[in-house]
């Protein structure tokens, strides 16, 4: 499998967008709340929402299992979104599905994804090593390249620079890091983000890996907005959101909005001179 291109990820994902599906807990963790329907209800809805608006692929993650097991998370995890993204998968075949076990279980991401016809997963720290509130981690591209080959498995591995909510323990320039992300860590695409979930991104920084990696997609993990959004443009390939595409409701709480969704696919299609989403 050759890493992507950018024309890779344009295909993959029209129109740039990748929407968070941040499951509610699930079975085994402290706020799990002993409805596995109930967390693939609230799921598909804001599947349907991010479809609806305008996203160009969906990305499923256990959110809510706080606090996270480092590494390597129990089965019935596993099991838990194999079943969710399955759903999501019948319910949307046509757009391209996203993995992330939290904190950094590469394994079972890859997992799940040759399971369910996944495109790709997220990797928070892939090679290096990072000081997090679970604890140092360590990549471990390696052993996660060889788990594809053995699975034969077509998903691609979208890696973090300076994931948020941690630290590198040894800082190098930033395109340094970016760049064994890519050429020894043979990523398919990486990450910038802000320092937390919902935190703003810093351009500068987006726009320095993208000079340190020409060719490689670029994207934008953390805290974009429609009013941010064309500060990215065009050094970023696409944008991960979640935080900002989500409304209060009475009945269901925090969940994704389909007109957040198509105002954000507007402003970014506005910012690359194109027409945005119906």
């Amino acid at each position: 499998m050759t890493m992507w291109t950018q024309d890779d990820f344009r295909r993959l994902c029209p129109g740039g967008l990748i929407g968070m599906i941040h499951l509610r807990a699930l079975p085994g963790s402290p706020a799990w709340g002993g409805s596995l329907a109930a967390v693939g209800e609230a799921a598909l809805a804001d599947a349907d929402n991010l479809v609806a608006g305008g996203a160009g692929a969906l990305m499923l993650e256990n959110y809510h299992d706080v606090p996270f097991y480092p590494d390597g998370v129990p089965p019935v995890t596993i099991a838990a979104m194999t079943e969710l993204a399955g759903a999501v998968r019948r319910r949307h075949p046509g757009v391209s599905l996203g993995i992330n076990v939290l904190r950094n279980d590469a394994g079972a991401a890859l997992a799940v994804a040759a399971v369910t016809g996944a495109r790709f997963i997220r990797v928070n720290v892939h090679v290096g090593a990072a000081a997090t509130d679970q604890g140092p981690l360590t990549g471990a591209a390696w052993r996660t390249l060889r788990l594809r080959r053995e699975l034969g498995a077509d998903v691609g591995i979208l890696a973090d620079v300076r994931v948020k909510h941690a630290r590198p323990l040894v800082e190098r320039p930033l395109a340094e890091e970016a760049q064994d992300l890519r050429l020894r860590g043979l990523a398919d695409a990486v990450i910038v983000t802000g320092a937390a979930t919902g935190s703003g991104t810093d351009p500068a920084e987006v726009a320095a890996v993208r000079a340190a990696l020409p060719g490689c997609p670029v994207l934008v993990g953390s805290g974009v907005t429609a009013l941010s959004v064309g500060r990215f443009v065009p050094a970023a390939d696409g944008f991960i959101v979640g935080s900002s595409l989500k409304e209060e409701t009475a009945a269901a709480g925090s969940v994704i909005s389909r007109d957040l969704t198509r105002r954000l696919v507007n402003a970014l299609a506005q910012a690359r001179g194109g027409k945005g989403a119906a």
